[in-house]
Order: C-alpha cells, then structure tokens, then sequence
C-alpha cells in the first residue's frame, strides 16, 4: 500500500509504525524456524549455535544429521550420494516415514470424500437443520484435541468379535481397532474431514446452482451432471480441503500416542519418543524437513485458492 501525497503526517506516522508492527509479529512467528533450520545443520551434537556457526566459518556446518534420518544413528558422512543406498538401514525413522506417508494419504482419501459429499449435501437449501448438522460435523476441531483422542480410543478400543448369540460366547478371537494401520486412517480422517467441509462449503458459496438445474432438465444424472458441471468448478476447494487434511495426518501426534504401537509410529511421534528418550539434533533435521514440506503444501494451497477466483470471476486472470 502506498500513501497518497496528501497524506498527513500522523497518517504517515501510522502507517510505517503498523509496518513495524506487522514486522515484529511475523518476526516473533518464524522465530521457532529461523533457529531450528541452521541448527540442524550443526556439526556438534547440540542444540545451541557455536562459536564456529556465530562466526560463519564451513567448517562448524554438516549434513550428518540428515543422513543419520536416513541411516541407523551412526554418524553419518557429509556427503548425500549414499542416501539411495542405506536409507533402509535406519528402521525407526524410515519406518515412521512411511507411516506418515501411508496414513496420511488413506485419512486424506477418506476425509476427502466424506467432506465433499457432506458439503455438497450442506449447500441445498432443502437441507434441514443445516446449523446444527455443520456444527456436529467441524466438532473435531473445535473440541479440545485431547478430548477427541480420548474419545476415540474409548471407541475404538471396544471389542468387535463376532458373538455366538446363542452361548454368549465370542466364536473368534477378540480384536479391536486400537494399534492397527486401519483405526489410525480412521481416527485422522475424522480429524482431517471438517477441514475439507469448512473449504468445499466456502468454494460452494460461488457456485451457480442453475448450472445443475441445466443440466438435469437436459437429461444428465446426477452422478453425471456431478462429475461434468459441480466438480471441475469445485475442484480447487476440494484439493485445498484434501491438503489441510493430509497436513493435519501429517502432523497429528495426540491421537497416535493413545492409539499406536510401536509399528504404527509417525514422523511427530517418532520425534516426541527422540526428545524425551535421546536428544539428538536429527530431530531438528526432521523438523527441517517437515517444515519445507509445509511451505511446499501452503503455496500450493494459495496457487489453488488464485485459481478458484479466476474460475469463479472474483479476480482477473
């Protein structure tokens, strides 16, 4: 924003101390980050800038601790060439990789589909008890995190063997939803679905119903006149939903803690047992990493919301 020339001078006082301002709270915000990325590339096992990091010098900077995500906690040499080749050798964190990556992307699927469809069926003004139902359903991230892991370990931790109803006796081994791949993609994508409501009914808003009402007078399904009309238009809001849900998999730590084994370990959960069990500056080096994921994942997300208004005629393309 540029002031005009016949801004007065308080207005011009204001206007740089509110730039200030807005300096000092974006400072405050990004300081946790500016300080973990270079200390993850200390070549010292601590957590604290040395003197040959303070003074800039190469020899006080190292990549070990990322190859160390990659290897089996030996130190690990500078170089990254032999990354490919030993990167199976490291069974904690490897393990923990791919079980972000695996949750995720399943919670991702499911919240993604369960979200648009509650969506959709939220912005026909048929609908009944439209409040309350939206209410019930951005509950999980309303209610306190803590009390929704706790409820959902209740739940999933109940036995669902079959029943022989006549000798009340189970007729197969007792087994629940608790410490399995399943009840962990189900658990997050609870969590996952209100962001995915909250963006596909914000992209619903601008959406023209007689694009609908068209096409079925027309003699289009609606599973048709769904995929053709509603969906491209909606696509957008439907991406951006499914990537807060699969950040919010991504980095969700409560739930796993009650729920998990030791097999079903996240990155977040593999780096809370690191902190208390043994301090190493691989965890920043995580850190790092799961940080530049999330840049990568919000500008991806703003290149989306960009595209929704050009498609919805709210900003020049």
């Amino acid at each position: 924003m540029v002031l005009p020339p016949y801004a007065s001078t308080g207005e011009r006082i204001w206007h740089y101390t509110f730039r200030i301002i807005c300096g000092l709270i974006f400072f405050f915000l990004m300081a946790p980050i500016v300080i973990v990325v270079p200390l993850s590339f200390n070549v010292e096992p601590y957590f604290s800038f040395t003197e040959g990091m303070l003074s800039f010098e190469s020899d006080a900077f190292s990549t070990r601790w990322y190859a160390d995500v990659l290897r089996n906690g030996m130190a690990a040499p500078d170089a990254i060439a032999g990354w490919w080749t030993d990167m199976w050798n490291n069974a904690q964190w490897v393990r923990a990789i791919k079980n972000s990556f695996i949750i995720g992307f399943f919670a991702t699927i499911l919240a993604t589909a369960l979200g648009t469809l509650a969506a959709i069926g939220l912005s026909r003004s048929e609908m009944p008890a439209k409040g309350a139902i939206m209410a019930t359903l951005i509950s999980p991230m309303i209610v306190p995190l803590v009390i929704t892991a706790s409820g959902l370990f209740y739940s999933f931790s109940q036995d669902l063997n079959p029943v022989n109803w006549f000798a009340d006796e189970p007729i197969a081994p007792t087994w629940t939803l608790t410490r399995t791949y399943f009840g962990l993609i189900l658990a997050h994508a609870v969590l996952g679905t209100p962001f995915v409501i909250i963006t596909v009914t914000a992209t619903l808003v601008g959406f023209d119903q007689s694009l609908v009402r068209a096409a079925q007078s027309m003699g289009a399904s609606s599973a048709r006149t769904f995929f053709k009309i509603q969906m491209p238009l909606i696509l957008p809001g439907v991406i951006s939903g499914a990537l807060f849900a699969f950040i919010t998999s991504f980095d969700e730590v409560v739930v796993v803690l009650q729920m998990a084994d030791v097999e079903q370990r996240t990155i977040p959960r593999q780096m809370f047992s690191g902190i208390r069990e043994q301090i190493s500056p691989t965890i920043l080096a995580v850190a790092t990493i799961l940080v530049l994921i999330s840049i990568g994942l919000l500008t991806v997300l703003e290149l989306l919301r960009r595209r929704s208004e050009r498609l919805r005629g709210m900003s020049p393309s």
